[in-house]
């Protein structure tokens, strides 16, 4: 794990709750698709084929085809996000010290600065950078 992928989570977050809202409103655009009336040709199944017509009542094909083709755009980077997190959030639970872990939650996780951490939990800022580093170098 690197510095640069830590950093990502909390902007990664941000995107996730920013894609749900463009998923909720995608799915509220497909519920308010216009129907439209068709026509289709067919055949009987057995002999004789005789031809028949039918008609059908379906979504508007453009706009359905606009609308899921986001959606199917927007879930695969809401997979992606959400792996990146799950990721992040797997390598700080697994640092063995307590106060290492705390660090680099209130740091990354939470956003706060090595200053206002060490400052929290009574270590000098050179120390904060000290204990992120010897975490990061595995």
């Amino acid at each position: 794990m690197d510095k640069k992928k830590l950093r990502q989570y909390r902007s990664l977050k941000r995107e996730q709750k920013m894609l749900e809202e463009k998923m909720a409103k995608l799915n509220e655009r497909a519920e308010r698709i216009p129907a439209v009336i068709g026509k289709v040709k067919g055949s009987m199944d057995t002999f004789p084929y005789i031809e028949t017509h039918m008609r059908i009542i379906m979504d508007e094909p453009k706009q359905a085809d606009v609308i899921y083709r986001q959606m199917i755009i927007n879930g695969k980077r809401q997979e992606q996000v959400d792996e990146l997190l799950t990721e992040i959030e797997e390598f700080i639970s697994q640092i063995p010290d307590s106060n290492a872990r705390q660090i680099f939650e209130l740091i990354y996780l939470n956003g706060k600065t090595q200053q206002e951490v060490g400052e929290q939990l009574g270590y000098t800022k050179g120390r904060i950078s000290q204990i992120i580093s010897e975490n990061l170098k595995d």
